[in-house]
This record gives structure tokens, sequence and C-alpha cells, in this order.
């Protein structure tokens, strides 16, 4: 007996076999058991998730020997010449192939003769968002009433190019994606039944690589068990499917924790060397990115408990408003593949990013101190603990220290304590907090507390995420501990948001007035009677 293949020797025959689309098998089972039926159904969704097999559940409901009900026998005649493709009651059409008006009126013409030996005649149309526009015009008197032995399933993947005036005519039902884990639960029977020894985790890259098509899923499954001689393993269906293992995803994760540029490099080399999918790489990383944004703000949505504590570790080390860059540099890396000289320089360049941008590196502190002039080093006391900041060592130092005469450098460090514009300037924020500091007034300070003041406008801003990061970079930039605490009420002076608006408002105006006052721009005006666009001026 030649060999059938898993998608479809496993394609469901029932509604209660039927996987991930429960919302439409609700629906279309009480319908039939009410006989409600209507004339015309239109099933939509990607490929591989259902509506041929649905279309045909639909048809064996109908025309079973049993009775109509949402349950058919599944072993009487009708049903088997439905499930084998020769019951004559049942026309599969590919509206590809089938498009034109005159294939239409053929088949709405025999559409009027009463069924050979079923119950309905049941004309199922694939695609039919590729019927002409005349073709859609023939049929829409049939199709809103049809002769009542008759009934029209319609599938298609795009059902925005179908008219409203067909669409209007059918009851429609959205077939949704299959999730990972119907997937990998629905090959894990499969592959029971057929008894082929497998990895669970060899399951996932399937499922992953499916895309949420059950079909492809099976497809992918034919092609692992042949790949592996009969055996299901990660490691060869990784290798089949070219996906970037979990170890390189990692291995990219430690090295960008730890700022380990080669380590990252090398990782890129390794796919290099395998010749692992490069667009596929950043996918994943995105999604890593995901789900470690998910650990931080939602851990109850991840299901998974080795997940979750595997994860765990990336969320404490990673901020959480870096998470959001790096999900954004790795989907725009995605994008850049094609631009760039090859995929490997385009990736390595997107790792490039992820470390470039990723703040409060333990080395900058370190790099800053040493580019600081020597005789401002050699002014802090001997007796001062080492301070390390984000600023010069010796601004630092010099705010920490007691009781030292006026010097240079504790006059930076007033001044920097005293202006909160300055102060602002030299904060290394970024995102929320960042906000929250620029919409701020400093109204009062002693050593060991630091008031400001914010505006009831901007009191969106005022999170505890947004306020235990100030003070921290606060403490840090001062050199001392540092107690913050935020009023809202309206503010006295600018702020330093409102000082940014009103330099570069400034600066908007003498661009504009420069521009206007140039005589040569003077005499076009005055030849053409034309006019400034002023919001093309930028300034330089």
């Amino acid at each position: 007996m030649s060999y059938q293949v898993l998608a479809r020797k496993w394609r469901p025959k029932s509604f209660a076999t039927l996987v991930g689309q429960e919302h439409v098998v609700r629906a279309l089972t009480h319908a039939l058991d009410q006989n409600r039926l209507h004339h015309a159904y239109l099933f939509t969704g990607t490929r591989g998730v259902g509506k041929t097999t649905l279309a045909r559940i639909m048809a064996k409901a109908l025309n079973c020997e049993a009775g109509v009900s949402s349950t058919p026998c599944g072993v009487c005649s009708a049903c088997a010449a439905i499930d084998s493709g020769r019951f004559v009651d049942y026309m599969e059409l590919d509206a590809a192939s089938n498009r034109g008006v005159d294939d239409m009126t053929q088949l709405l013409e025999r559409a009027t003769y009463a069924p050979t030996i079923g119950r309905y005649k049941v004309y199922v149309i694939d695609e039919v968002h590729q019927l002409s526009g005349h073709a859609f015009n023939a049929m829409l008197k049939t199709l809103e009433e049809p002769p009542e032995h008759v009934k029209f399933i319609l599938a298609t993947t795009d059902p925005q190019k179908i008219p409203v005036t067909v669409l209007s005519r059918c009851l429609q039902f959205n077939l949704k994606q299959m999730p990972m884990v119907h997937i990998i639960d629905h090959l894990t029977r499969v592959l029971e039944a057929e008894q082929v020894t497998f990895e669970t985790s060899a399951l996932r890259h399937l499922a992953k690589g499916a895309a949420g098509s059950m079909r492809d899923a099976l497809s992918l499954l034919d092609q692992a068990i042949a790949h592996g001689a009969g055996k299901i393993e990660e490691e060869g269906v990784r290798a089949m499917l070219g996906t970037v293992g979990d170890e390189h995803l990692f291995a990219l994760l430690d090295a960008l924790v730890a700022h380990d540029v080669p380590a990252m490099i090398e990782v890129a080399r390794l796919m290099d060397t395998r010749s692992l999918s490069f667009d596929g790489g950043l996918q994943e990383l995105a999604t890593l990115f995901h789900r470690i944004a998910l650990i931080q703000f939602a851990p109850e949505s991840l299901l998974d408990e080795a997940e979750r504590s595997r994860l765990a570790p990336y969320a404490q080390a990673l901020d959480a408003e870096y998470l959001q860059l790096a999900y954004q540099i790795a989907i725009h890396g995605r994008d850049e593949l094609s631009l760039a000289p090859d995929d490997y320089s385009g990736f390595v360049m997107s790792l490039l990013r992820l470390h470039a941008f990723r703040p409060e590196r333990a080395g900058a502190a370190k790099a800053t101190a040493a580019a600081a002039p020597a005789p401002l080093r050699t002014m802090q006391p001997a007796a001062a603990p080492p301070v390390v900041g984000r600023v010069p060592a010796v601004v630092a130092a010099a705010a920490s220290a007691p009781a030292v005469p006026t010097t240079p450098a504790t006059s930076a460090a007033a001044a920097v304590d005293e202006d909160w514009h300055a102060l602002v300037a030299r904060l290394p924020l970024t995102g929320m907090a960042k906000q929250l500091a620029q919409h701020c007034e400093l109204s009062d300070r002693s050593e060991s507390t630091m008031r400001l003041r914010l505006s009831p406008v901007h009191k969106h801003l005022l999170g505890k995420p947004q306020q235990d990061k100030l003070q921290a970079e606060l403490q840090t930039c001062l050199g001392r501990p540092l107690r913050l605490e935020i009023d809202v009420a309206e503010v006295a002076t600018e702020t330093p948001a409102e000082r940014s608006r009103n330099v570069q408002r400034e600066r908007q105006d003498r661009a504009i007035a420069s521009i206007e006052q140039d005589s040569f721009v003077r005499d076009v005006v005055d030849l053409f009677d034309a006019s400034i666009d002023e919001s093309t001026i930028k300034p330089i």
C-alpha cells in the first residue's frame, strides 16, 4: 500500500477531533443540533488552520444517513464518500482556476437541480477572493436566495478582497492560527500513534517553524522523520530547519549582560560557520527579549515554570527600558539585513548596537576617571574613599568631601548640586525617568534630602520605578546617600524641559529671521510674489 502523508492521514474527520478552533466548532455544533442552518458560510484564516477540513465535516453533518447533526457517523456510504472525495453532491472548486463569469454561471445552473443521492448539494469554493468581479456579481442573487437543497461554503485567506455585497450574504467565521501548545500536543499524539520515538524539545522547533499552521506542522513532521531516519531529535530538527539553538541565544544574552563584545562576535561566527539563519537569529532574539520583558511586568503570563526560572536572572540584569530598545534593535535589524553588505555583517552590527546602547556599562566610570586631567585627580584627599560614578572622579570625590577649602573641584561639585539644570544634564537617564527629571524643579535640598516639584500636568510621570531610578542616579552623581521627595504642585521656575523648548524655539526664530533677511530670498519673494514655508526651516 502506498504511503499517505501525515497531513492527509491525520486530517480531522469530526468536530470532536478538530484542534484549536473551539469558537467556530461551538457555533456550528449548535446550529446543526438546533437545525438553524444558514445557506452560505465563509471561513477565513491563514493556510493550514482547517478551512477545507471544516467544510468537509459540515458536508458530512448535512448528508449523513443517520440525519443532520453535529456528530456524523463517519461510516455510512455518504460520510465515507465525502472523506474519499467521491461524493457526487459535494463539490470543491478552486477559484484560482475557475474564476471567470462563465465558470460561475455553469456552477449556478447545475445548482438548480436536486441532489443526486444526498440530502444537500454542498459547494465549497476555495480561495474565493480570486474570483473576478463579474463572477461575484453573477453569484449574488443565487448566494442570497439559493434553492433549499444547496449550501455554499466559501473559504479564503484574504477576506478584504471579497466584495461587501458577498460578505453580507454569508455567515463569517474567522479561524485563528494554531497556538504552539496545541500544535505540540497534536504532534505528540500523532507520533505516539505512529510509534515514532521523539524528543519533546524537537517538537517545539517544529511548532515554531509551522507559524500557526497545523498542516505545515505535519508536513515538517514528515520531513523530520525522514531526516532523522525514523527518529525525531532536537539536534536533527534544528539542522533541518536551520534554526538558531538556545545555546547560541543564551550565549549572546550572557555576553550582552557581561559587556563581552568578542564573545558576541564569536557566537555570530559560529552561526555563520553552521550556515544558520541570521534573520531567524534576530527573530529569536526579539522573541527572547519579549519573554524577558514579560517576566518583569507580568510573570504569571508565562505558564512554563522552567522558562520563568531560566529567564529570571536576565530580567534582573537588564533594565526594563533597555529591553524595549533591545527589542526594537532586533526587529529593525531584520528589516536592514537586506540592505547590509551581507547577512553576517548586518547581524554583527545589530549585536554591536545592542552593546553600544546598553546603559550603565561597568567600564564607563573607569574610562571617564582615567580620562580626567592628572592635576585635578591629585586634589582628592588621601583619606577619602574612592567614589565610583558616571561623572569625573574629581567631581564625585569633591562632592563627598566634608570640609575642604574651596578648590576648582569642590566648586564644580557645589555648582552641580545648586544648578538643577546642569545636574539633570549630567544624569545618564533614559525613558520615563529622564522625562520625570526634566519636568521637575528643585524646591529645597539638604545634605540628605532633595525635594523636587512636579507640575500636575505631568503627574503621570510620577511612578515608583522612575523615582527609584532618579534617586539612584542622583546618589551616584553626588556621591552620597540621598532621599528624593517629589511634590505635585505648580512649578515656580523654568524646568529643564521648558528651557530646552525655549532654547529650541529661539534657535528656530533666529533661523527664520536669517532666511527672511537674506537678500536673495527677499528678491525671489518679491519677484514671484512667493511666501516662505517656515515649517521647512530647520536650525543648524
